[in-house]
């Protein structure tokens, strides 16, 4: 389903949504052009979005299994067997020869993928699932594959796990569209555990509206029930994909293409009286209303939509609220307090004011984000408090770098300067605790220290012209 010339305007589809019809220059996921076989699949997908490829697995050659295993990070965490990066490479060709014989005869196995845990900012645990180097090589290789023939179907509003994309340019077309329409409502949304929810059924069949060779349907099936191993025993999967897998962020969008993106689009062309915007990044999505009228409809359909496939809206994480240049106005008219916030990506957005008086959207780093960063900073802060301070100094300008990274973005200078002071502090305390002598040492002697090893100051990253209304 092709987006109109309105769709497109409101999303920047020209720049950051850009989508393959468009004629931009095909990229896999490494952002690397594809190889010339690649290509082909990409231009037949391109031709008609009705074909349905029947015969793929010959791509999943020993080429295409060397750049999966090249794109693997070296330091990264061993399935169930053990087997790591090194290891695997001290005998490369050979593994590769007898691992592509393996998928090409049927005799190819994936084994269980190795639970663990992270912490999640509202305190609770996410599951990670930690797959075996080989399922994670030819998963890298299906998923290229598939990327060429889905970045050609995927709508320009999705902006998750997808080559040439990046958070920063979610947020700078979710940007554009709240201040270049008369957004005046905001549905700030999250589908609750949905990695862990995705039906296995129902994917499959989407998939299959695409690929008819049951050799690739095989080995995806045979990925989403290998199972799951915990504390030395084994559960079954029935549903959900593992965070963590190489190939589950593009089964995810694919999932999520059918299931909400295509629905979405639909239902603003036949159902809205106003104009609506919707960015997503995976199963976070962010939509601006033009009436509040929309706004609560499409609430009570998406929930129905969702319920279909066996999702669900996180109660916590979803809500409508009044946000946008005419309620900012409004407010300010009645002087009460501005509308109320919502969190994306790691920034909380919130309505703001230029100084010559004109609305523009703010954002600054989300404070549970920061939080969270800062405690896990002092953990390691700790470790390495006995290190030289060259190393520290390393260290420590890493950090900061990395932070101004992605948070560097206009309107989050005093949240930057706010976490530069709390690395600060954590690298003085921790230099005064090295030893009964230097718990004498104050302020003064720190600033002589960062007078020899200054840490980086804080900078935008990520600028742009901000649009005021």
């Amino acid at each position: 389903m092709t987006p109109s010339k309105e769709t497109r305007r409101a999303e920047r589809r020209d720049q950051p949504g850009r989508n393959l019809r468009e004629g931009s220059k095909v990229r896999t996921q490494s952002r690397a052009a594809l190889p010339s076989n690649l290509a082909r699949v990409n231009a037949a997908a391109r031709a008609a979005v009705q074909t349905r490829f029947t015969a793929l697995l010959h791509h999943i050659n020993i080429e295409a299994l060397e750049r999966a295993f090249r794109r693997r990070k070296r330091q990264a965490s061993a399935g169930v067997d053990g087997v790591t990066v090194c290891d695997y490479e001290q005998n490369l060709e050979e593994n590769l020869r007898d691992l592509c014989a393996r998928v090409h005869t049927g005799r190819y196995r994936p084994q269980p993928v190795r639970r663990v845990y992270i912490p999640k900012s509202d305190g609770g645990r996410r599951p990670l699932g930690v797959p075996t180097l080989e399922d994670k090589i030819v998963q890298g290789a299906v998923a290229e594959m598939l990327s060429a023939i889905y970045e050609v179907d995927f709508l320009g509003f999705s902006y998750g796990f997808r080559p040439g994309r990046n958070p920063h340019q979610a947020l700078s077309s979710l940007h554009t569209a709240i201040m270049g329409q008369r957004v005046t409502w905001v549905l700030d949304a999250d589908i609750r555990s949905f990695f862990d929810s995705v039906d296995h059924e129902w994917l499959l069949r989407m998939l299959a509206h695409r690929i008819a060779d049951l050799r690739v349907l095989r080995l995806i099936r045979m990925w989403l029930e290998a199972g799951i191993l915990e504390s030395g025993e084994w559960h079954e999967t029935d549903r959900g994909t593992p965070q963590g897998a190489g190939i589950s962020p593009l089964l995810a969008n694919i999932f999520l293409h059918y299931a909400l993106d295509l629905w979405v689009h639909q239902w603003r062309r036949r159902n809205a009286c106003g104009r609506i915007s919707i960015i997503r990044y995976a199963d976070d999505f962010v939509m601006g209303f033009e009436s509040e009228a929309d706004a609560r409809q499409m609430l009570a359909d998406l929930k129905e939509r969702l319920a279909r496939f066996g999702l669900a809206l996180h109660e916590d994480k979803t809500r409508l609220i009044e946000f946008g240049r005419l309620p900012a106005q409004t407010r300010r008219r009645r002087g009460e307090r501005r509308p109320g916030t919502f969190a994306f990506l790691g920034f909380t957005h919130y309505c703001g004011w230029t100084r010559d008086g004109r609305f523009i959207v703010k954002h600054k780093t989300q404070s549970k984000r920061l939080s969270r960063k800062l405690t896990a900073l002092r953990q390691d802060a700790w470790r390495i408090m006995h290190a030289p301070l060259a190393e520290q100094h390393r260290w420590y300008c890493s950090v900061l770098l990395g932070h101004y990274g992605y948070y560097g973005m206009p309107h989050n200078w005093r949240s930057l300067n706010g976490f530069l002071r709390d690395v600060r502090r954590i690298w003085f305390n921790c230099l005064r605790r090295r030893s009964q002598k230097n718990r004498r040492m104050g302020w003064d002697w720190f600033e002589d220290v960062t007078a020899r090893l200054p840490l980086p100051q804080p900078r935008i990253t990520h600028p742009w012209t901000p649009r005021a209304a």
